[in-house]
């Protein structure tokens, strides 16, 4: 079955940098729609960079620049290599993924690790 684990998230001060990593297993990441979502207290969970079955590359407006989404298909593993991290970026991180996911939208994925908790200091 399909199965995510995320780690790398921790605490950092505004303006440092920190690589998130999920290890995917059950399936192939090339026939999936796979990508990071993140969501704050009392917010609800947004998309933040995909890799999308229809759009390629997707990133959320709030990251564009800043985060950068790569993947080795060796290790069935994603990345997340946040930059320039703000305040505003605090949240748990999820990996999801989804056999027919279109775009990065949360309601279109069925699969979620755990998450891994970022916080960002001011």
């Amino acid at each position: 079955q399909v199965q995510l684990v995320e780690s790398g998230g921790g605490l950092v001060q505004a303006g440092g940098s920190l690589n998130l990593s999920c290890v995917a297993s059950g399936f192939t990441l090339d026939d999936y729609a796979i990508g990071w979502f993140r969501q704050a207290p009392g917010k609800y969970r947004e998309g933040v960079s995909c890799f999308s079955l229809n759009r390629g590359i997707i990133y959320a407006d709030s990251v564009k620049g800043r985060f950068f989404i790569s993947k080795d298909n060796t290790k069935n593993t994603i990345f997340l290599q946040m930059n320039s991290l703000k305040p505003e970026d605090t949240a748990v991180y999820y990996c999801g993924a989804d056999r027919y996911g279109l775009g990065c939208r949360p309601g279109d994925f069925g699969s979620w690790g755990q998450g891994t908790q970022v916080t960002v200091s001011a």
